[in-house]
């Protein structure tokens, strides 16, 4: 998997991106939702290495060439995720249908910390918000808070609460409080599909084809020996959403001889089921750039 989302610029406009949210927040979500069509169709012209990427990948995954309007459903899928963070955030779950698969695993967790591992598929602000609602374990977040600033800090001034739940990736001590927060019986939830600047990797099969992914999810599982679950929120349209959590069997704790074989071992699994997931909802896969290009 490339690097390139690391360098990948903002898009959009922080005035038509700020129009959107103060419609959602003030008028409501059905005329918000109208919204989202015109921004669909900006993105399908302006954005070409996204419209192409988006391509590339929907034609791997239905087994043939994809259409425009197929590739324009998969940006406006993209866009009713990212506006329907505004109502997860501020904690309007009465506006949605979600179908519950596999919370009981989570439950299964309490009293011990869990990494919850989930990828950009479907919405991850669903069950990060969720994860709280349900099972009342508080919850920490590893992420790079310095892509896509301008969305991160209007989100982050909707709910002060979830920012500060927020542990930067990249920092000295985000492991000591990924560790902190494990040992304090916490949710930590983590995305495991894109691999990030001086970031160690391995590689795995993904939709015919290896592809790059981080091993940090594997070796924080493995260095301090928690349980993981991995977490998708699927959007149905309208609406629906459907959330999947499943184990997976916490990677063996091992040298520095055995590291590599491990990591590349556990997060193939992690991959085969992530494949799973996105052949569930094809067009909730929301990388958009070329995953496969350093493979050319």
């Amino acid at each position: 998997m490339s690097k390139a989302w690391f360098q990948q610029r903002e898009r959009g406009s922080p005035l038509m991106i700020g129009i959107i949210l103060w419609v959602a927040q003030h008028i409501g979500r059905p005329v918000a939702r109208l919204l989202l069509w015109p921004i669909t169709l900006y993105f399908l012209l302006t954005a070409g290495p996204a419209r192409r990427a988006s391509r590339d990948y929907l034609s791997r995954i239905q087994g043939h060439p994809a259409s425009l309007w197929q590739v324009a459903r998969h940006i406006h899928t993209f866009s009713a995720t990212i506006l329907d963070r505004v109502f997860f955030l501020s904690g309007q779950f009465d506006l949605f249908e979600f179908q519950l698969h596999g919370f009981e695993e989570l439950n299964q967790q309490q009293g011990r910390g869990v990494i919850l591992l989930g990828a950009h598929l479907g919405s991850f602000e669903v069950l990060r918000v969720l994860a709280l609602k349900y099972s009342r374990m508080p919850t920490r977040v590893l992420m790079y808070v310095d892509h896509n600033q301008y969305l991160t800090r209007l989100f982050s001034r909707m709910n002060p609460a979830v920012a500060e739940s927020v542990i930067p990736l990249g920092g000295p001590d985000a492991l000591l409080k990924a560790k902190q927060a494990l040992d304090d019986g916490m949710v930590v939830g983590m995305l495991g599909d894109r691999v990030a600047q001086s970031e160690k990797l391995t590689h795995c099969r993904f939709l015919g084809e290896e592809a790059e992914f981080p091993a940090g999810p594997a070796l924080l599982a493995s260095v301090l020996q928690a349980p993981v679950v991995m977490a998708f929120g699927l959007y149905r349209g309208g609406n629906r959403y459907d959330l999947h959590l499943e184990t997976l069997p916490t990677p063996p704790a091992c040298g520095r001889q055995g590291r590599e074989e491990m990591v590349a071992e556990w997060t193939s699994l992690y991959a085969a089921r992530l494949e799973h997931y996105a052949r569930l909802a094809p067009y909730n896969w929301f990388n958009f750039y070329d995953y496969w290009q350093d493979k050319k």
